[in-house]
């Protein structure tokens, strides 16, 4: 069954830039947005509204975007965006370390922004999907239609980015995958060098799979090339 209108709750404190937003992407994309302006209330909507997905900014009034991610993460699955201020690495590693989905630096590109939109929203898993796949490596167990993860037979708590990735290593076993190729496949982009979200997230992946972060097995890191998922590892994992 197709989603016929997407709900988007933009968290966001500039009143007018939160207008324009809201205004574009109901205008370009479709969508039915609303705005909340304060970060103490945010928590509340979120999980009582239940969007599709959530524009959080990081620096909010009452609470912080980041403070925010991480109260609703483990009672919303939806996708978050975290919209940060800086460009450099810290906001965007301490947002997807929260469980934010993606991220967009201000000052705010509409074009750019709906594009994440698109492609987070696309991730969503459909009513039903005849090209469903569970994958099981030993006691490690992925399945692409209820987009769950489970080892030794306990759910594996994921965001929706993390569990693509996962999804995306897993269904390649024994073969290495770029961060190009990752970007391209989950983002749609092309990786510019210095984004350094995918290897936040396969060390967020990692302790939750049972791998050990500092002597990985299960995802290796090939210098200079990429990301490696051995799924005989895996297997062999008591």
């Amino acid at each position: 069954m197709e989603q016929e209108t997407w709900r988007i709750l933009i968290v966001e404190d500039d009143r007018r830039l939160a207008e324009l937003t809201q205004e574009y992407l109901q205008g370009n994309g479709g969508f039915e947005v609303s705005i909340e302006s304060d970060g103490a209330c945010a928590v509340e909507r979120i999980i009582e509204e239940r969007p599709d997905l959530v524009v959080l900014d990081l620096m909010l009034p009452g609470e912080d975007g980041l403070s925010i991610c991480r109260r609703v993460r483990d009672r919303y699955d939806g996708p978050i965006l975290m919209l940060t201020a800086r460009a450099d690495d810290l906001d965007q590693v301490l947002g997807l370390e929260t469980g934010a989905d993606d991220y967009v630096c201000k000052p705010v590109r509409p074009r750019l922004l709906l594009a994440r939109i698109r492609a987070l929203l696309r991730r969503q898993p459909p009513e039903a999907s005849a090209n469903a796949k569970r994958l099981q490596f030993g006691p490690l167990v992925i399945d692409s239609a209820l987009r769950e993860a489970w080892l030794r037979e306990q759910q594996i708590e994921l965001t929706g980015a993390e569990f693509d990735l996962l999804w995306l290593l897993t269904s390649n076993p024994g073969r290495i995958l770029s961060r190009e190729e990752i970007f391209a496949e989950l983002r749609g982009i092309e990786y510019d060098g210095q984004d350094r979200s995918i290897d936040v997230r396969i060390s967020r992946i990692r302790p939750k799979i049972g791998d050990d972060p500092d002597h990985p097995r299960l995802i290796k890191t090939v210098r200079g090339k990429g990301y490696l998922f051995v799924s005989e590892a895996a297997v062999a994992m008591v």
